[in-house]
């Protein structure tokens, strides 16, 4: 009995969960980490004179910002660069409703396709074919937009390989490139050309994480292959599509400034004004360039919003999203 009450003590010790590590001082953990941190350095500096010391200019949104002045000489204004986004503006709004139209199909059609790529990519073929496919599409995502809009003017251009080809054979030509009507169905097929074979890498890679047993535990129990991408497949890439969503909707008022304003001349501003061209439009060549500024800030703010309220819906469904709560 006497045994028994003293190693009991010890017994308890032992099983008890081990307390919380206490971590090491900050100068303990730069001393530590310095090497690593040396080599961060350059990529640091980078990002906070290109990245964060200009957000100290949206500034000017509340000035009557003069070039000539700067900063420091502009006089105050408050908050009346912001009545554009509440007074009836008949560019402000066509740019709003464009860039929604334009955020809305590439959510709803763009997003999904690189998903759907990947499963096709990683269920229908070998290795090496796969390797080979890869390769090909991921090239678009290289060539900037001034190359893409090159090409698809030289390819549907009313000079163009295509209208060519259908002149020499008496049929008639397609009113494709400065179509306003097609303008924004353009701008999807471009996007969907350079990005989605790119944007298929990280759910590849995640595929090829997916432990194989759930899929032959799935066989043993008589699921389809159908089945199989249902409870197994899509499961399995939830975490990163939430991310990856989330991540767009913190940019999903930006949808491609350079792209559009290589082609807006063709078209016309009704069809192809958005936010960022309206930011450019005004600011820049029209100089009014606190109202730019105001527009370009509430874009931000509306942007980082979306990823909070996104970022906690993700907390509601189990997933890390962004970063944990």
């Amino acid at each position: 009995m006497a045994v028994i009450e003293d190693t009991a003590p010890e017994t308890r010790r032992a099983s008890a969960p081990p307390g919380p590590r206490r971590q090491a001082p900050l100068l303990v953990r730069i001393l530590r980490d310095r090497t690593v941190l040396l080599f961060a350095l350059p990529g640091m500096l980078v990002l906070i004179a290109f990245q964060y010391y200009p957000l100290l200019g949206n500034v000017i949104a509340f000035q009557d910002f003069q070039p000539y002045l700067g900063i420091d000489e502009s006089l105050w204004s408050g908050f009346r660069n912001f009545s554009v986004l509440i007074s009836n503006d008949p560019a402000f709004l066509n740019a709003l409703r464009n860039t929604l139209i334009l955020t809305l199909i590439q959510a709803v059609l763009v997003f999904p396709l690189p998903i759907v790529l990947a499963l096709i990519l990683n269920s229908l073929m070998s290795n090496r074919m796969r390797q080979i496919v890869q390769s090909i599409l991921y090239l678009p995502h290289f060539l900037s937009w001034v190359i893409v809009v090159a090409v698809f003017q030289q390819m549907l251009g009313g000079s163009g390989l295509v209208n060519s080809f259908l002149r020499s054979h008496g049929m008639a030509t397609l009113d494709i490139i400065g179509n306003a009507d097609l303008f924004r169905a353009l701008l999807t097929s471009q996007v969907i050309w350079k990005d989605t074979g790119w944007a298929t890498i990280l759910f590849l890679a995640v595929l090829a994480g997916i432990d194989k047993a759930l899929y032959e535990a799935a066989s043993v129990d008589g699921a389809s292959r159908f089945r199989q991408m249902l409870h197994v497949t899509l499961p399995g890439m939830r975490p990163i599509i939430i991310l990856l969503f989330i991540l767009q909707l913190g940019s999903s008022l930006t949808v491609g400034f350079e792209q559009i304003i290589l082609q807006q001349a063709a078209v016309g501003v009704d069809a192809s004004e958005v936010l960022d061209t309206y930011v450019y439009n005004e600011g820049i060549a029209g100089g009014q360039w606190g109202t730019a500024a105001a527009v370009g800030l509430a874009k931000s703010v509306v942007g980082l919003i979306l990823v909070l309220t996104a970022n906690k819906i993700a907390h509601a469904f189990g997933e890390q999203g962004v970063y944990k709560a």
